[in-house]
């Protein structure tokens, strides 16, 4: 467990008067993206309500596209060495495997969904923000804010009671489902709340799990949904569809949602270390930006945890938002490259609610005919060639793309806006990375300038300009490194001349 001592101290020191950018939430979207703008140099304030972290949050796993964004600033190594790799998702119905999604074949670095509680995850997220030099302001409650062209000026009030003002260039909210920032903003935040309550238990097994229940699994019975996965330390977490009005669960409790709707063989669970009941809501904001506000993670959209979807894609925003941020802050491009963080992820958030949506109405069905009916669906389709391929790189968040129209496929391997794997063009940290093929007449190796790695690449049949976060900025650029960082803004507004 990492000591907080550090965090108490961050809380009792003076809130800064200005700042280019102030967060407002240290859940793991709001550390993530101050982690991003510390290894990038930009000033920022981090601030959040609580006086330590949170315990008992829900997110219990890293997909392989967060990985592949923490890993640039060097965190992924770390988590995956105080995780445990799942090899990937399962659908059960007590007696057989109706249909699993393996994340082995996957073309990444990390063919796995780490298992790593979010208290976990955002205790190495601190540590990383402070051996950076960054720091949380811990007990910092935002008021208020209001336009101080052309940024904004918060009041936030201090754990002394004390109302400070800050001015920041940008504001950017990573508070939650009940966003004050979201709020103050006018943004709205359409979507629906389901009725269905679910209960959440972290337990301690008497045995230690084998393969067979290594996959973070759906068991779907007519008792309703069991969701079962490996933890860190040890622990198994389970999940439970419940009555409205059911209390935490009780070991007694874990042990009859394992009887009526788990495997025949499970081991006995011999302790309850964490307890919750909770609802689960499907919204997304109207729009991810207001000005110089912006907002992410759950403040943006929330959904069901099938999938364990949330925290990745909360990550993701912070990954999408941190460069344009610095390259807009810097000079490097003009402050309209920030119009496209809501043109970006906000197809992705409502996507992202449609797609959990589907998994949790299909764990859902009711009736013994429904059910069975539902089984041989699923399994039939386990059958289809490229399915489980389709669910892996879909679940591992490894589909996303952000080019302009995706109803009409490019005909080249390479396009704007998609996924680079960095098993192709390795990164180097938030850099930018120019990719020139051995034959280009360009650079002999590997190098380094001020914002820009280049790697010099066999069997690459076009230069490539991958953007900060991973995506595709341009291809068929200029083979000379110094003309690209030259027009770096314009590649950055997807202008290719």
């Amino acid at each position: 467990m990492i000591q907080h001592s550090g965090d108490l101290e961050n809380s009792m020191s003076a809130l800064p008067a200005r700042t280019d950018v102030l967060i407002v939430g240290a859940g793991p979207v709001g550390l993530a993206l101050a982690c991003s703008l510390s290894q990038l140099g930009i000033n920022h304030v981090l601030i959040d309500r609580n006086d330590e972290l949170q315990p008992g949050t829900r997110a219990a796993g890293l997909q392989p596209a967060t990985l592949e964004y923490l890993d640039r600033f060097g965190l992924a190594r770390e988590l995956v060495a105080a995780g445990e790799r799942g090899r990937g998702f399962q659908l059960h119905d007590g007696q057989r495997s109706l249909l699993r999604v393996p994340y082995d074949e996957l073309d990444t670095p990390f063919p796995y969904v780490l298992l790593l509680s979010q208290q976990s995850t955002e205790e190495h997220l601190t540590r990383h923000l402070a051996q950076r030099g960054g720091s949380i302001h811990r007990g910092h409650k935002l008021l208020d804010f209001g336009s101080d062209f052309p940024g904004v000026t918060a009041t936030v009030a201090a754990p002394d009671g004390t109302v400070r003002a800050v001015n920041a260039r940008y504001l950017v909210g990573c508070d939650g489902v009940h966003s004050r920032v979201r709020d103050i903003s006018g943004i709205g935040f359409p979507g629906e709340a389901p009725e269905q309550l679910y209960a959440l238990a972290d337990v301690r097994l008497a045995t230690a799990f084998g393969d067979d229940n290594a996959d973070t699994t759906f068991f779907l019975s007519a008792q309703g949904v069991l969701l079962t996965s490996p933890l860190e330390g040890g622990q198994f977490r389970i999940v439970a569809s419940v009555p409205p009005g059911s209390r935490p669960p009780s070991l007694s409790d874990v042990e009859s949602f394992l009887a009526a709707r788990g495997p025949a063989q499970f081991p006995r669970v011999t302790e309850v270390v964490a307890a919750s009941t909770y609802h689960v809501q499907e919204r997304v904001a109207q729009r991810l930006s207001e000005g110089p506000v912006f907002l992410a993670g759950d403040a943006a959209h929330t959904h069901s945890p099938a999938g364990g979807q949330g925290m990745n894609t909360g990550i993701q925003d912070a990954g999408n938002l941190a460069w344009k941020l610095h390259a807009v802050l810097t000079g490097v491009a003009p402050g309209e490259l920030l119009d496209s963080y809501h043109r970006e992820r906000h197809p992705v958030a409502e996507r992202l609610v449609a797609f959990t949506s589907q998994i949790a109405s299909l764990a859902l069905v009711r009736g013994t005919e429904a059910g069975q009916l539902r089984n041989r669906v699923l399994a039939e389709a386990a059958k289809a060639p490229g399915a489980t391929d389709w669910l892996a790189k879909r679940l591992g968040q490894l589909d996303i793309d952000y080019a302009p129209r995706l109803d009409a496929p490019p005909t080249s391997a390479h396009h704007v806006g998609q996924r680079v794997a960095p098993t192709l063009v390795a990164p180097h940290g938030l850099d930018w990375t120019l990719a020139v093929p051995k034959s280009s007449g360009g650079p002999d190796g590997d190098a380094q300038f001020d914002q820009l790695t280049v790697r010099v690449l066999d069997g690459l049949d076009t230069t490539l300009l991958v953007r900060p976060d991973g995506y595709l900025a341009a291809t068929d650029v200029p083979a000379d490194p110094s003309a690209v960082r030259s027009a770096l803004g314009r590649y950055a507004l997807g202008q290719s001349s």
